[in-house]
Parts: C-alpha cells; structure tokens; sequence
C-alpha cells in the first residue's frame, strides 16, 4: 500500500511501507486443495509465486491430494525447480499418478517427457498391470 506524506523540504512523496508481514493461518489440507484448484485455473504464475506456495505451505510435505494439485501446478507452469516433487509423487504414489503422466506428455516439453519416462522406468515393476499398461500407451 503507498500513502503520499509530506517530507519537512515540503515535496509530496510516496512513502512505502515495510513488507507486510506474512501473517498466514495454517490451511487444512482441504483448504490447500482448494487454493491449489483455484490457481490451476490461472493461465499463468510465475515461478516466484510458485516457490513462495512451496515454501510457505510445505507442500512436498503434505498428503497425497494436496501433492498432487501441487504436481499438476508444476507441470502446467513448467516449474523445472520442482520437478524432484513431481518425480517423488510419481514414483511413491503410483496409483493417483496415472493422470499425471498425462499431463506431463500432452504438454510437449521434451523435459518433463523425460521425466515421465524416467519416473515410469523406476516403477514399471511394481505398479498395477492395468495402470502400467495404460501409463505405458501414453508415455512409449
């Protein structure tokens, strides 16, 4: 918020204020899909945005709803510096990460395409018949 003050040489000025405080109430984690839900909609966030949500919600830490919102963030905005997240999800949460290597097949970036493949090498054995056959047509 900028207010105008009147300095003592008599020139009108702006004066900022300090950087607010971030005084942010814990969210549930049904707050946290919710919030993620909305910014999914966002054409674009920049990756500052996107490093502040990290840092401040801890959100490679929260459950497995929560992480994935947060993986389908990273891979619409190509978040390359979150991209261990995406493979941490992928590779401990097989079942919910099926539409996930969608995602990061459709959008076209040779990157997270290698990310699939990668991830989907690392599991290929121990995943589900039916949903390694289903990640396999989209990702080979």
């Amino acid at each position: 918020v900028v207010k105008w003050s009147l300095p003592r040489q008599g020139r009108w000025r702006k004066r900022r204020r300090g950087e607010p405080k971030v005084n942010h109430r814990e969210l549930t984690s049904d707050g946290l899909v919710l919030l993620l839900e909305l910014l999914l909609e966002e054409e674009k966030l920049s990756s500052t945005t996107l490093h502040t949500l990290h840092t401040t919600y801890h959100l490679h830490t929260q459950d497995a709803e929560v992480r994935h919102r947060w993986c389908e963030l990273v891979v619409k905005h190509g978040h390359s510096k979150a991209y261990q997240d995406v493979q941490d999800f992928l590779v401990h949460d097989q079942a919910m990460g099926v539409y996930l290597y969608g995602e990061l097949m459709v959008q076209e970036k040779p990157e997270q395409q290698a990310l699939a493949r990668r991830c989907l090498s690392l599991v290929q054995e121990e995943m589900d018949q039916s949903a390694r056959r289903v990640v396999e047509e989209m990702v080979l």
